[in-house]
This record gives C-alpha cells, structure tokens and sequence, in this order.
C-alpha cells in the first residue's frame, strides 16, 4: 500500500514496533458468541472488512505533521492505540492528535519501541476497569486471566493502588506472574476460583472464561464484578444483577485518551509499570505471530518489530 500523507490534524508516524493481543486473533476469526459475531459483523463489515490493516497499539516517530498540528513534531517518540481503527500493522500510519476511539502520547523514556508498544491496550483496559471499581486500598482483588496482555498491566496496577491480589493463570506463568508482585497465584488446572468459598472485594476476570453468575458467587456484597471479554449472556443480565443482588458490574470499557497513556508512562518512567515480552516477530511474519498467540504459548506479550 502506499505510504500515506498527513492530512492537516494529523500525524504520520513511522511505526517501530506493533504487538498482537488475543483481541487481534479473535477480531481475524471473528471468533465470539453468536450474538457478539452478528454485532462484530456490523461494526467490521458485513461481506469483508472494511479495514485492509489489523493492529491497535504501536510506538514509533513522528515523520510529519499536518499543518493544525502543534502537539508534536518530527522526531517525537510517541506510543498509542488506533481502537477499531486499526492499522499498525504496517511501517506508516495517520492519525489525528486526538479523537474518539484513539489516543497517541510520548513515549516512555525507560521503554524500547517494542517494550511501549505493547502497552496501551492492555494498561489502558486496565486502569480503566480497575478505576472502575473504586479505591483498592486495603481490598482483597482477584484477576482471572493475570498472565495475559490486559492481566500483566492489571496485576501491577491493583498493587500500585494497594489492593492485595490473587492472581489466576496457567501454572506455566507462575513465576512470570509472581514477578509482577502478585500475593497469590493459582494455576486453572488445579484451583477453580469459583468453587473454593474464597470471597473478593473485586474480580476482574479479563478472559470471561467463568460465566457471570459464578463470578458473582465470589464477589462480596457491595464488591465489584468486571470483565474485559463479558460472555453475551452477561451483557443482557449484568444490569439486572447489579441490581437485585447489591453488587456492581462493569462490563463497558471506555475510549482511550492522552490523558491515561501520559498516566501509564509516568507510572512506567518511575519505576512502578513494566511488560514482560515472550517473543519478537519481523512484520513478514505476522501470521506465524497470531498463530503462536492463538495457540496459547504466548508467557507475556509479542511484538511485531518493523
């Protein structure tokens, strides 16, 4: 495709490094709930997509700007996401400065390209739905799905907040897990969270592999259930949940903005935010990227480098 030129609100930046989350995957294979596919089927196009180009987070250099564009200039190290946008996976892309649905900001100082670019998805999903949930000083947080691109940054940031944080993943994972400052891991295979009579303040089950009504089982009263990939079913039902049974349920992420990425780096350039990479592909291997985080193998995140 041809490299693109900025119009007069955007950028155009030269992306160094993009990463694959398991949205990506399952965006590509629109593998969701019935319900959940029809609706993708709208969004993303009903015969073919309408984007030629999948990615959402990247970190890179500003190129050019267009002439209403005073934030950045040349030169300038930024990371970001394109939302359902997408894109990324490529060596430009034009964005506007600021609009709903996307968010670019500067770079960490203490992060490589391909440490920041994989950020902004998960850190942002995360402190959105963990700020969701209400001061954590002191509360007891559970977070199914720790060892995943939004599970990673979610471990941290409950601990940075002050809750105290069991962390649930494949025992594979463990000590990966263990290094982000969890103070419990369960492995799946052997301790199902659901049925050992444990109680939480807050559960964010990231991966939505337990259904509402079990999750909400664990949650203590006036707690908080949040999931990031809620089951179709908990869509219908989470309102009324929260209703009669005295317990929040978030379920609605919001748009990114440079505000929280500006949080997220200076939380990362203090010292108190990292990610954890498992492996590095080249751009031409995209495909060999997806199916290796399809397959489940991924312990951290995986990055593109361009």
């Amino acid at each position: 495709m041809a490299k693109p030129t900025p119009r007069r609100d955007e950028v155009l930046i030269r992306i160094r490094a993009t990463a694959v989350v398991a949205g990506d995957c399952e965006l590509r294979a629109l593998r969701f709930t019935l319900g959940l596919r029809i609706l993708m089927r709208l969004i993303m196009g009903v015969t073919k997509p309408r984007r030629n180009i999948l990615g959402q987070e990247f970190a890179g250099e500003v190129e050019a700007v267009g002439t209403d564009v005073s934030a950045f200039r040349p030169g300038n190290e930024l990371y970001g996401t394109t939302g359902f946008g997408f894109g990324a996976y490529a060596e430009y892309l034009c964005l506007t400065v600021s609009s709903p649905g996307h968010a670019v900001a500067v770079k960490p100082i203490r992060m490589s390209f391909e440490e920041a670019a994989t950020v902004p998805t998960g850190g942002l999903e995360a402190l959105h739905f963990l700020r969701r949930a209400g001061p954590l000083a002191g509360r007891r947080v559970l977070i199914n799905g720790a060892g995943g691109g939004i599970g990673i940054f979610a471990v941290q940031l409950a601990k940075y907040f002050g809750a105290e944080v069991t962390a649930v993943d494949s025992g594979a994972k463990v000590e990966m897990i263990r290094s982000l400052g969890a103070d419990r891991i369960l492995d799946y295979a052997r301790e199902d969270f659901a049925v050992m009579g444990e109680t939480y303040d807050v559960v964010f089950d990231v991966i939505g592999t337990k259904s509402l009504s079990k999750c909400l089982r664990v949650v203590r009263t006036g707690g908080t259930y949040l999931s990031s990939n809620p089951r179709f079913s908990a869509m219908i039902r989470g309102p009324w949940n929260s209703r009669v049974e005295g317990k929040k349920v978030v379920l609605r992420t919001a748009g990114p903005t440079t505000q929280d990425l500006d949080f997220l780096r200076e939380l990362i350039d203090a010292g108190k935010l990292r990610t954890v990479i498992d492996r590095q592909f080249p751009l031409g291997q995209v495909p060999d990227a997806h199916r290796y985080v399809d397959a489940g193998l991924a312990r951290g995140r995986v990055v593109i480098a361009i």
